[in-house]
């Protein structure tokens, strides 16, 4: 191997984190308490009544200032495709595409904000950025179909507040737990 190559590859490698047995544990754990989160859903009065607030965001987020914003992203992807292999889907996959996209706009840059800097106070800045965002994505309804594809601003917002202050006042004390040595 060339002294580029062994360069190229070393620098790859800090690019690129890895995921160790304890992360991916981690990873399926917070995944597996978002899906029964998700099965506890509460409707809103000013939304449609296909659209209730639940709390899988949650582990997500933990997951994101735990471990960083890929494994948020990871979290959030399991914990999709476990929900669509326990309870089928009735939007074909439309609304859990929306489900994820929606939670990757929350929480990857509320985890890229925390990592800077891992303060209580980066961390509310981050889920706000992470809230503003959600509702920022549904601006581009402009049909039906995107209407049914980005959900409704005002859901987001509430579901964003509520997530962020849920995680706010427990992630620093169960934090520990996701320590990776």
């Amino acid at each position: 191997m060339s002294t580029e190559t062994k360069t190229l590859t070393n620098a790859d490698a800090k690019i690129q984190p890895k995921l160790g047995v304890k992360a991916l544990v981690q990873i399926g754990m917070l995944s597996a308490i978002a899906v029964v989160l998700m099965m506890f859903d509460i409707p809103l009065p000013f939304a449609p009544t296909f659209y209730k607030i639940d709390l899988s965001e949650v582990p997500v987020l933990v997951g994101c200032f735990a471990m960083g914003p890929m494994a948020g992203v990871l979290v959030e992807l399991v914990k999709i495709l476990l929900n669509l292999v326990l309870t089928g889907t009735q939007t074909a996959g439309v609304g859990e595409i929306a489900n994820f996209i929606i939670g990757c706009s929350f929480c990857v840059p509320a985890g890229l904000i925390y990592r800077r800097n891992r303060t209580r106070k980066s961390a509310l800045i981050g889920m706000v950025t992470g809230t503003v965002l959600m509702i920022v994505i549904n601006s581009h309804i402009t049909s039906l179909s995107t209407f049914v594809m980005f959900a409704v601003a005002p859901f987001n917002l509430v579901k964003g507040i509520v997530v962020s202050l849920i995680v706010f006042l427990i992630y620093k004390k169960i934090s520990p737990i996701f320590r990776i040595r």
